[in-house]
């Protein structure tokens, strides 16, 4: 049976206890906890998405306060999918933290971190250092039962299925898989989606939802337009969930789809109950 999730970094403006009843009232099954440091200043912003978010669990987190958060899922009978921080490949001691807060928590697998490319160093170099912090964070995964998942994502040397995959299979699927994001690979990555969740195989290990659309933002003297990727409701992107929900059911692919909605067309509940009942209905139709 499908379970569903969210990854609260689409839920800035909710508390950790407003977020949980309100995924208990709409039906959700679990919660991705976003694992970052709030600096002082950014708490005096408005609550954003990638800055000021209220939902986020702080490295810096006290055991009594992890058994706060912990209290908060399993008092509404919802499950802890992800610590979901925002590592850079390399950093073991930093992954070590998450897998010890993931622990506690319990929490069914982490993200772990991937390599960016910017064109200032050679892919192949990335690729080989990127085997080096699996190679050891593989081994902490297997010492703390937590899944180690890298993210299909932009600017990353892992930005489609195919090269995510070329990373992982060198690794025990039973510890290491895939977070698979189709609108990032609308921003760049595209492959057909069936073909890589086939590639994947026991790696695709979970699922994010939301989608993204390409606008002209401006024009060059020669006339060479210029184009930049937005985000955008589930319905109204580039992404085709009907396809890659029927293409998920044709890979009996049998883990969580996490929402991640970032278009700010809907306030956060509605968000969560727009998301939900549209991936449910296009399940069910497929």
């Amino acid at each position: 049976m499908m379970k569903f999730s969210v990854f609260t970094v689409m839920t800035p403006d909710m508390t950790p206890a407003q977020l949980v009843d309100n995924l208990k009232e709409i039906g959700y099954d679990g919660v991705e906890w976003r694992f970052k440091l709030t600096p002082e200043e950014m708490k005096k912003e408005q609550p954003g998405f990638w800055r000021n978010n209220l939902s986020t669990i702080s490295p810096e987190a006290t055991d009594e306060e992890l058994d706060n958060w912990l209290a908060l899922t399993d008092d509404r009978g919802l499950e802890v999918t992800s610590i979901t921080p925002y590592l850079n490949c390399g950093e073991l001691k930093e992954t070590e933290k998450v897998l010890q807060v993931a622990k506690k928590l319990g929490a069914s697998s982490i993200r772990l971190g991937v390599a960016k490319y910017d064109r200032t160093e050679n892919y192949n170099d990335l690729f080989q250092k990127q085997l080096a912090y699996l190679k050891e964070a593989e081994q902490m995964c297997k010492q703390y039962n937590v899944k180690g998942l890298i993210e299909t994502h932009h600017q990353t040397i892992a930005p489609s299925a195919g090269l995510a995959h070329r990373i992982v299979e060198n690794f025990d699927p039973d510890h290491v898989g895939v977070l698979y994001d189709p609108a990032n690979m609308i921003k760049e990555g595209y492959e057909n989606f069936r073909m890589g969740m086939e590639l994947l195989g026991p790696y695709l290990a979970h699922v994010h939802v939301k989608n993204t659309k390409w606008e002209i933002v401006s024009k060059e003297e020669d006339g060479t337009y210029n184009w930049q990727p937005s985000w955008a409701i589930v319905e109204k992107g580039v992404v085709d969930w009907r396809q890659v929900i029927s293409d998920l059911k044709a890979v009996d692919y049998d883990g969580n789809i996490g929402m991640e909605d970032f278009s700010g067309e809907l306030n956060t509940k509605a968000a969560l109950e727009h998301n939900i009942k549209w991936i449910k209905r296009l399940w069910k139709k497929s």
